[in-house]
């Protein structure tokens, strides 16, 4: 029994390789043929922004046909910002009347040029609010608070109420877990020594939990926290005004 299997698994590879010897040339020349001339299906799509409640059947119009000339085969509408704002009058208001006849029209359009259309829910300020919508169905923000308890006792007491809006708030789950040795120590309970390779720039501000300031540098410098003595660091919290900063931080290194 032994050797028939291992004679019908070398059989079967025999198989697979001569199968795909065969497949191995038309394959390659197909992913050639279809690079040079994709196909529909690898066609790109793109966001479709309607901004400001700024809309016209005659902008549609020329996106679309934009959009046909270009190659792109489909496209997200996504309403963005609300009338208030609006660039031209009078607005198309979302979810009036009007703003749906606009969004018939754009899919008329789309199937007459063979551009497909997809809704983007766009994120609460457009498509997936209003005011009509009870609290309980607006879109809503998932939030935690921490409380450090002592553990071993009883307790009872009122925990922290999370951010609210609008006086909204509703409990979801409370979670008890023991914390890890050394959890509780941070940058704020041991305070480091913040210094840095920037000539003549005091970075002790850093550390400080109410500092405004960011520290900027036009070339590459290292900023380094040293403390009076060794603990765990699971995790290391970077501030800043924007997202852009973080790609330009090469490493960070524990002694």
């Amino acid at each position: 029994m032994k050797k028939t299997f291992l004679l019908l698994f070398i059989l079967s590879g025999l198989a697979n390789f001569t199968c795909f010897a065969q497949l191995e040339p038309g394959s390659v020349f197909n992913l050639k043929k279809d690079f040079q001339s994709p196909p529909e299906s690898a066609a790109p799509w793109v966001f479709w922004y309607w901004y400001h409640a700024s809309v016209s059947k005659e902008g549609i119009t020329a996106d679309l046909e934009a959009m046909k000339e270009s190659g792109i085969a489909g496209a997200y509408l996504m309403t963005i910002k609300g009338a208030d704002t609006a660039y031209m009058h009078p607005p198309v208001e979302q979810l009036t009347p009007e703003w749906l006849d606009m969004v018939n029209y754009a899919f008329t359009e789309a199937k007459r040029l063979g551009i497909k259309l997809a809704m983007h829910v766009s994120d609460g300020f457009a498509l997936a609010g209003g005011h009509g919508l009870l609290r309980r169905c607006q879109c809503k923000k998932l939030y935690g608070l921490k409380s450090r308890l002592e553990g071993g006792k009883l307790f009872n007491d009122t925990l922290a109420t999370p951010e609210t809006n609008e006086n909204y708030y509703r409990d979801i789950a409370v979670f008890a877990y023991p914390s890890p040795t050394g959890k509780v120590i941070s940058s704020r309970t041991e305070v480091p020594l913040v210094t840095t390779s920037k000539a003549g720039t005091n970075a002790q501000f850093l550390i400080d939990a109410n500092n405004t300031k960011n520290f900027s540098s036009t070339d590459s410098c290292w900023i380094k926290y040293t403390f009076a003595k060794p603990f765990t660091c699971r995790s290391v919290i970077i501030h800043g005004k924007t997202n852009y900063f973080g790609s330009r931080i090469n490493w960070l290194r524990g002694y």
